[in-house]
C-alpha cells in the first residue's frame, strides 16, 4: 500500500516538473534549460513576455499566432520557445517569479507582450511584439529578423 501512495507521489511531482518546465505546447519556462537546449540544437530563442490571463494583446497574440499550426510548425523546427509570464490571477513559484523578473529587467521589458529574439547564446538580436497579419506573417516577420544577423 505505502508503494502505491509513493508511486502516486512521484506522479504527481514529476507531472508538476513538467508543467513548469514547459508552458504551452512547445513552450518552455525554464531559461536557462531553453538556452541549453539552444545551444545543443543550434536555434535561436523566441522569449515572450506575456500577462497571459490579463493583458489584451498577449491574448490576442497568442489566439492569432502563437496557437496557430503555421507558427507552430515554424517553430518548432527553427525556434526554442520561452514563455516568461507575469499573470495576475495565476499561480507561479517564486523561483519562475524571480526568474522572469530578472530577465525583464535584463533585456529591459517595460510592456507587454514584448518578444525578444535571441542568439542562442542569449545575445539580443532583436526586440519586437504584436504584429498584425496572423501566423503567417508573423513567421517572414522572425525569419526577416533572423536574416538580418
Amino acid at each position: 500500500m505505502k508503494s502505491k501512495k509513493l508511486l502516486s507521489l512521484l506522479c504527481v511531482t514529476f507531472l508538476g516538473l513538467a508543467a513548469s518546465a514547459l508552458a504551452g505546447e512547445g513552450w518552455m519556462t525554464d531559461f536557462e534549460a531553453a538556452k541549453a537546449k539552444a545551444k545543443a540544437e543550434n536555434k535561436p530563442l523566441l522569449l515572450d513576455f506575456t500577462g497571459s490571463d490579463w493583458c489584451g494583446w498577449c491574448i490576442k497574440l497568442d489566439k492569432e499566432v502563437f496557437s496557430k499550426d503555421a507558427f507552430k510548425e515554424y517553430a518548432s523546427a527553427e525556434l526554442v520557445l520561452v514563455e516568461l509570464d507575469f499573470p495576475r490571477g495565476k499561480g507561479q513559484s517564486a523561483e519562475l517569479k524571480a526568474q522572469n523578473e530578472k530577465l525583464a529587467q535584463q533585456y529591459g521589458v517595460r510592456g507587454f507582450p514584448t518578444i525578444l529574439v535571441l542568439s542562442p547564446e542569449g545575445e539580443l538580436i532583436e526586440k519586437t511584439g504584436y504584429q498584425r497579419g496572423g501566423p503567417e506573417a508573423y513567421v517572414e516577420h522572425i525569419k526577416g529578423i533572423l536574416a538580418q544577423q
